[in-house]
């Protein structure tokens, strides 16, 4: 088993990377349905939090079916971080966890998300007055630096656990990289494999199929994998990971109908939990994903991305559902 804090996870846990815009409650509830072990909500301002932002106070919603569950808070003072966490205990989250990774140019040039790296010491400053302000368990989600000269995460990590955090996510590549090229997972096994630490390490990056995530269990050690932009169309990957790190074989593919009946709980949920047209607007993004790489799906598309009524939309999937049938994907 893996422990964070009071949090029991089973062995090689798979987790939901928190993603802007993406997983919002529909989406970690179609995950969670998958076998997700441990999610994350958005990541959250602390300066909308403490400003009682509508959008900012939104992604604090989390619900019992999704636990375990913690919010992600980012900003680059001590004193409003302290505050956002103690707004973001009012949840009711399983765990805090600070996002020191975010490579976004107008959130890191302000010192905050992968930021930090040019201040190890007001990134430490921020971790012990944040772990001394709550009771939950404390994590961090963050990259191997600030760019190739500076790949400091073993580093970062021996101080953060120092600080009293109780895990730490790690990002194969640096703040420079954005999503460029391929995550460098060798640092990340160094941390795992660094006597000093003894707080489960989470890899994240490139992880796309249950091979390589099975391999980066096993090259590196890992105590768990993260994973992001692999779901985003496909958060069934995380049961076909499940299932072969266990038997060793691969899952039967999905069917075009099997997917249009996912699509439509999740729409449903999107719809449910936000209203109407927003439920609808932040569900095209799926749309486009789910049935990416149909053919002929144009004019389909199109219509997907185009229409507010709930039940016309409805009925489009319908419509993709007897046109592919059985198809595979």
């Amino acid at each position: 088993m893996v422990k964070i804090g009071n949090i029991v996870l089973r062995d090689q846990p798979l987790i939901l990377a928190p993603m802007e815009d993406i997983t919002d409650p529909s989406f970690r509830y179609i995950c969670k349905q998958f076998g997700a072990d441990l999610m994350y909500t958005e990541f959250i301002s602390s300066d909308g939090l403490i400003r009682d932002g509508r959008k900012s106070m939104r992604k604090l919603d989390i619900f019992d079916y999704e636990r375990p569950i913690g919010i992600q808070l980012y900003g680059h003072l001590i004193d409003s971080m302290v505050e956002a966490v103690q707004i973001a205990e009012r949840s009711n989250p399983d765990f805090i966890d600070i996002n020191f990774g975010c490579p976004v140019k107008k959130i890191a040039d302000r010192g905050a998300g992968a930021g930090m790296f040019r201040d190890m010491s007001q990134m430490v400053k921020m971790t012990e007055a944040i772990v001394k302000a709550t009771k939950l368990p404390v994590t961090v989600k963050t990259r191997l630096g600030w760019d190739d000269e500076k790949k400091n995460i073993v580093e970062v990590t021996e101080r953060l656990q120092d600080a009293g955090i109780k895990s730490i996510a790690i990002h194969g590549r640096t703040r420079s990289q954005l999503y460029k090229g391929r995550a460098d997972w060798t640092l990340i096994g160094e941390v795992k494999n660094n006597p000093r630490i003894t707080i489960p390490v989470i890899g994240n990056g490139d992880v796309d199929s249950p091979q390589t995530a099975s391999e980066m269990f096993r090259k590196y050690g890992v105590d768990g994998i993260m994973i992001g932009r692999a779901t985003v169309g496909r958060p069934w990957i995380f049961k076909e990971i499940r299932y072969f790190l266990e038997t060793g074989k691969k899952l039967p593919p999905l069917t075009i109908n099997d997917i249009v009946d996912l699509a439509k709980v999740h729409f449903k949920k999107s719809v449910e939990c936000k209203g109407e047209p927003r439920g609808v607007y932040e569900m095209r993004r799926h749309f486009s994903n789910y049935f990416r790489g149909l053919p002929h799906f144009k004019e389909t598309r199109i219509r997907l991305l185009t229409i507010l009524d709930v039940n016309e939309i409805t009925g489009i999937l319908d419509e993709i559902s007897e046109k592919y049938g059985g198809l595979e994907m």
